[in-house]
């Protein structure tokens, strides 16, 4: 494994991957974007240790003084946590951000590239992003969506927030080509509840069976991610007419106040969040350690 002069990898993640042990990437928006401090620090620890729980080496991923660093220590997860500067960087913020020396949360698209730079091969999110709502108005469409019908990282998510159009984000990921496997369902979940009304691509129950699918695409070399979907527990799922209810009253107050691009989401979750009191948050936290689990599991099986 050969890594450029913009790449810092931890001695633990280079040495996994060397060693062909699994190894699960991690995002870093949901930490400084997602979510308020001290819950994103707490957080981030905890989604790392249940991947080492599930017998897997975590690689979270940000860009700090313009290095693209894969395996965080705690220093760097806690300046992630409480810093100012933090931006907010996709695939199209990269050459910048680095060039310049900045500090930058990786979204799902900037994370993939990065992991894939990085020689891993699962990637675990909360949920990527998708069409919005009036997209073909506003052409508001998440560049999530184009990097996984480029880049060969398999995604682990609670599918997509309703806070988008999820039927049209299917159609455009359909279209891309990608994948939409759902792990023990046949309904693609909408992060915040298990159900969306909309089916899979396909349905898969074990971890082996997701695992051979992934290395299958590998080999006979299919450009692109897979989406792997993976409903939040059932404890946790919210009531869908309570989150429905929230997300408009969200949507509404983000026009009011002309909220436009990529601070849409941000703002959208933590709308949302102050008018669930607080339940929306941990419904986030429980389906991301959900999803790392998983993704540690899988990461297993393709190692072995």
């Amino acid at each position: 494994m050969s890594f450029n002069k913009y790449i810092s990898v931890s001695e633990e993640v280079k040495e996994a991957v060397n060693g062909n042990k699994a190894v699960v990437a991690l995002e870093s928006t949901i930490i400084s974007h997602g979510m308020p401090y001290p819950q994103n620090y707490d957080t981030a620890l905890s989604v790392e240790n249940t991947v080492r729980e599930n017998n897997a080496v975590p690689a979270t991923i940000a860009i700090l003084n313009g290095m693209i660093k894969v395996g965080l220590s705690l220093e760097d997860l806690e300046i992630l946590s409480t810093g100012k500067d933090i931006l907010k960087a996709s695939r199209r913020d990269l050459p910048v951000v680095i060039s310049k020396k900045l500090n930058a949360a990786t979204t799902v698209s900037a994370t993939m590239i990065c992991a894939e730079l990085a020689s891993l091969k699962i990637f675990a999110t909360g949920g990527i992003g998708g069409v919005h709502r009036n997209a073909q108005n506003t052409f508001d469409i998440s560049a999530d969506l184009t990097e996984l019908a480029r880049t060969n990282i398999a995604v682990v998510s609670a599918g997509v927030k309703s806070i988008l159009d999820i039927g049209l984000t299917l159609e455009y990921l359909e279209t891309m080509g990608v994948p939409v496997i759902g792990y023990r369902t046949d309904e693609f979940p909408a992060f915040y509840t298990r159900k969306s009304g909309y089916p899979v691509s396909y349905r898969l129950d074990s971890q082996v069976e997701i695992a051979e699918a992934v290395r299958v695409k590998r080999e006979i070399e299919l450009k692109g991610g897979v989406i792997i979907a993976n409903p939040v527990p059932e404890q946790f799922s919210m009531d869908k007419k309570v989150i429905d209810k929230a997300i408009e009253t969200a949507l509404k107050k983000a026009d009011e106040n002309n909220i436009k691009g990529k601070d849409v989401t941000p703002f959208l979750l933590s709308e949302i969040k102050n008018i669930t009191g607080g339940t929306s948050l941990e419904t986030n936290i429980r389906l991301v350690m959900n999803n790392a689990k998983l993704a540690a599991e899988i990461a297993g099986k393709l190692s072995e």
